[in-house]
């Protein structure tokens, strides 16, 4: 099942949002530093790698695709949450309403595409994913992918627990580092190098340049 858009609005005007598993194991959401403006880890993780268009999937409030702006970087954000783009469009981000496998603009020809905060676990099925935002960007292009640092990858269905209220369960996944270059592979992207600020792990993929 996917994730219940009207949930997600939830959330963003929560103090209490958490993901919960099958097993019942509790994950509190980051809603306050999505929400915040981008800190020095998002710039060294997100910001600083990326030197051209980029497209921000499943950018929640914007913060990204706010700070790439502010530093000159053509950039879209796109998610399915409405109340999360009602955000990001007031703190000045360019933001478009679809799913990540509508159709897009410009694809094909991105430079850059990011799945930030764990994006990669959206709809539970990661190689999917990647191989779709490996459609996006242009020959020699690169896709910055936060993933945990090991773990290999998970497939649950969780739920969305916000203020006490249960949501309907939805599938995620979670990648670790040592499971990127198999879905790399499958995605017919290459796994270029890894970065790391403040204990969080980015992966960075290139679309090789066929000749």
């Amino acid at each position: 099942m996917s994730l219940d858009d009207a949930t997600f609005d939830a959330v963003f005007t929560s103090d209490d949002s958490r993901f919960v598993d099958d097993a019942g194991v509790e994950e509190h959401l980051a809603v306050h530093r999505w929400a915040a403006d981008a800190d020095e880890a998002d710039h060294a993780l997100f910001v600083d790698p990326c030197s051209g268009p980029t497209l921000d999937l499943g950018c929640g409030p914007g913060r990204l695709v706010h700070a790439l702006l502010l530093r000159g970087v053509d950039a879209l954000g796109v998610d399915t949450s409405r109340a999360a783009l009602g955000l990001a469009k007031a703190r000045g981000s360019v933001v478009l309403r679809r799913d990540v496998f509508d159709r897009l603009p410009g694809e094909g020809r991105w430079q850059h595409a990011l799945l930030a905060d764990g994006n990669i676990g959206i709809g539970g099925r990661p190689a999917r994913l990647l191989r779709r935002v490996g459609e996006l960007v242009a020959p020699g292009g690169s896709v910055l992918v936060e993933v945990r640092e090991n773990g290999g990858i998970l497939q649950e269905s969780r739920r969305l627990l916000v203020d006490g209220r249960l949501g309907a369960p939805f599938e995620w996944a979670v990648v670790g580092l040592d499971a990127v270059s198999y879905l790399a592979d499958r995605a017919h992207l290459v796994h270029t190098r890894t970065l790391q600020a403040d204990g969080r792990w980015v992966a960075e993929l290139h679309r090789p340049v066929r000749g």
